[in-house]
């Protein structure tokens, strides 16, 4: 435990964050994208520059900003949480895979509560981020958590201001729960908030500072962050009706049922998974190479850190509540997916 949490301190970087030690040498991989992954990607980072000598200059600057670097080839592979559709995998000769597994959380900035003290249901936390729930002694609010005493207090909305793979799950479920939000809003990396009062954050950690700033703030970030900042959060009801918790148990129920190759790019959605104790907004995070690189020798060192950290990360992810791959299916991953790889 004391280890987590000094490593989880070490972890505060800003909003556009780059690993590595020291200075990149020619043999280091350049990668860029999602925030949602990036503690475990620096944690396996770490221990991989220890082990090979070989380091990671991977950029945290979001899903939307991970795809425009690799078809731009800046960097020898590209992250993101949102899935890219079988079709444009094609267009541009990638292929796609995941690498870790976790969840989406709703995060609030609430005085008097515990974290998981008080709960929502989907359909009402949608109403929440459509601004129709704007008060946090709303009765539907209050109905939900009996006994509570809820503040006559202003929700403020805190949301990504960057294209973001954590959005687009986090609309996906909303879409899902809610027909208002399906019709009205969408689901996205990027979509208009209707909330009225509302504020972006650049990545998870700015959304995380901004919800720890802004009193009767409700937000949404992935669960490393959530444990980072030691945020609050609420309770979710599932698709079996129970409401849960965060945590590595809760994303491994989720994804227990999943058909990973149903979907072309194993794009599959984990949102809502049935299960009594599934999490709603679990995920995946994903990773983009190409099939006919043009650094043969850059991707061929990608593939080497994410087979490392397949075989001697699990005990790292656990660390920080993400869901490390079954080896059955990381061994799927090598003979269909990364077969398709130019050597």
């Amino acid at each position: 435990m004391k280890h987590k949490r000094t490593f989880l301190k070490a972890m505060a970087v800003a909003a556009f964050a780059t690993l590595g030690m020291g200075s990149a040498m020619a043999a280091d991989i350049t990668g860029a994208g999602a925030t949602f992954p990036f503690p475990i990607y620096a944690k396996w980072a770490e221990a991989y520059k220890k082990a090979t000598g070989t380091g990671l200059n991977y950029q945290s600057i979001g899903s939307s900003g991970g795809i425009r670097q690799i078809r731009a080839k800046t960097v020898a592979f590209g992250a993101t949480d949102a899935p890219v559709p079988g079709a444009e995998l094609d267009k541009d000769g990638m292929v796609q895979f995941p690498a870790i597994i976790g969840g989406t959380v709703p995060v609030i900035n609430l005085e008097g509560f515990k974290p998981g003290e008080l709960r929502v249901t989907g359909p009402v936390l949608a109403e929440m981020f459509l601004g129709k729930v704007v008060k946090w002694n709303d009765a539907k609010l209050v109905a939900l958590n009996p006994g509570k005493t809820l503040p006559d207090q202003n929700i403020t909305v805190v949301h990504r201001a960057d294209g973001s793979g954590t959005t687009f799950n986090w609309t996906d479920y909303l879409t899902s729960v809610s027909k208002e939000w399906a019709d009205t809003v969408g689901k996205g990396a990027a979509v208009k908030w209707p909330a009225p009062s509302s504020v972006g954050g650049k990545g998870n950690e700015g959304v995380a500072a901004n919800v720890n700033r802004v009193k009767g703030a409700v937000g949404y970030v992935e669960y490393a962050y959530v444990k980072k900042n030691n945020m609050n959060f609420l309770q979710l009801q599932n698709a079996d009706g129970k409401y849960v918790s965060p945590d590595d148990d809760a994303f491994a129920a989720a994804a227990a049922s999943a058909d990973w190759f149903s979907a072309p790019g194993m794009g599959i959605s984990m949102v809502n998974a049935k299960g009594a104790t599934s999490w709603p907004v679990s995920t995946a995070s994903f990773i983009l190479m190409y099939k006919d690189p043009a650094d043969k020798a850059q991707s061929a060192e990608v593939l080497k850190f994410f087979d490392w950290a397949f075989k001697n990360g699990k005990g790292m992810a656990a660390e920080l509540d993400y869901v490390p791959l079954p080896d059955a299916l990381t061994a799927q991953i090598r003979t269909r997916v990364w077969s398709q790889i130019a050597k």
